[in-house]
């Protein structure tokens, strides 16, 4: 009888009790975090030397980093003669070639790459990158959420797959000249995969999509689930996007916080905040936001709406 008694007061010294009100909504309480705003500057890109930058917000996040999001992790990725050796715990690996032209090799897989080219990498996506001039990458994965489960992969659930800047651009061009397209408040391509019919989505986990800001319009607010880490892929003085918690009666962002664009910049869009995009310059724009959509999606949790 002792050792039985002895075993259960083991057994149970982790266990704690709490009345609904007090752990049903743990961010409103403090409890957890909730995923701040932030941008992240262009400026290490101007930089000299081979380098990696981490958009880490793990300390605000209250989680073990680098982590831009509790579930994903950007950085920028600086090649300047050097080669550079990226490795990431993780099921996804996305890399969108910001500048440069180079090579990457992975998985048993060489890709060349140049501006605007994408390519995402599965389980055991070790890769080595050299440049053939100065470049800039754009690397997010979703280490945190494999440390925050526990796990690691042992399985790719999809092969490396490469997304061309040519044909992402014509495919664009396609959906901007289509009469849909002229009339959505979102002209955009969305990046899938064969492996993932159910989701549309480059990964299990991550979403993708370039997007074009005409000059002289605005998106209007929307909102999901999932958190975005953006990338100002190419933009003038004059764009911006608009983020909050609340509309208005006219269907506005209450109170914003305003994020202003700049090429190669990245900010954060919180899950479950509105969001409308703006072009007040005299040039098209557009923009890269990598999502954990392709995991809310799956989980039937994204629940995208738009205000109107």
């Amino acid at each position: 009888m002792l050792r039985s008694a002895t075993v259960r007061q083991a057994s149970s010294a982790q266990a704690q009790y709490f009345s609904y009100g007090e752990a049903a909504n743990p961010i409103r309480s403090g409890l957890t975090s909730a995923v701040p705003y932030r941008s992240f500057s262009p400026a290490f890109f101007a930089k000299s030397g081979t380098a990696v930058m981490p958009l880490d917000l793990s300390t605000q996040l209250q989680c073990s980093g680098p982590a831009t999001g509790p579930s994903l992790s950007a950085s920028f990725i600086r090649l300047d003669g050097t080669e550079l050796r990226t490795a990431a715990v993780a099921t996804s690996q996305l890399f969108f070639v910001a500048d440069g032209q180079g090579e990457s090799e992975a998985c048993g897989e060489h890709f060349h790459w140049r501006k605007g080219d994408m390519f995402v990498l599965p389980a055991g996506g070790d890769a080595i990158h050299t440049c053939s001039i100065k470049s800039a990458l754009y690397w997010v994965h979703d280490a945190p959420l494999l440390r925050h489960l526990g796990v690691t992969p042992n399985e790719a659930r999809f092969k490396p797959t490469f997304y061309s800047h040519h044909d992402i651009e014509s495919r664009l061009a396609e959906i901007a000249a289509s009469p849909s397209g002229a009339r959505a408040n979102r002209v955009s391509v969305l990046l899938g995969n064969s492996a993932f019919p159910q989701t549309r989505t480059v990964s299990h986990t991550l979403w993708a999509m370039l997007g074009i800001l005409p000059a002289g319009q605005e998106q209007k607010p929307h909102r999901h689930q999932s958190i975005a880490l953006d990338f100002a892929v190419d933009c003038q003085p004059g764009c911006y996007t608009l983020i909050g918690t609340d509309l208005d009666d006219q269907g506005r962002i209450r109170n914003p916080q305003r994020e202003d664009w700049e090429a190669g910049a990245a900010f954060v869009t919180p899950p479950g905040y509105w969001h409308s995009h703006h072009n007040e310059s005299g040039a098209d724009a557009y923009v890269l936001p990598i999502q954990d959509a392709g995991l809310h999606t799956y989980l039937r949790t994204l629940d995208i709406v738009f205000s109107g």
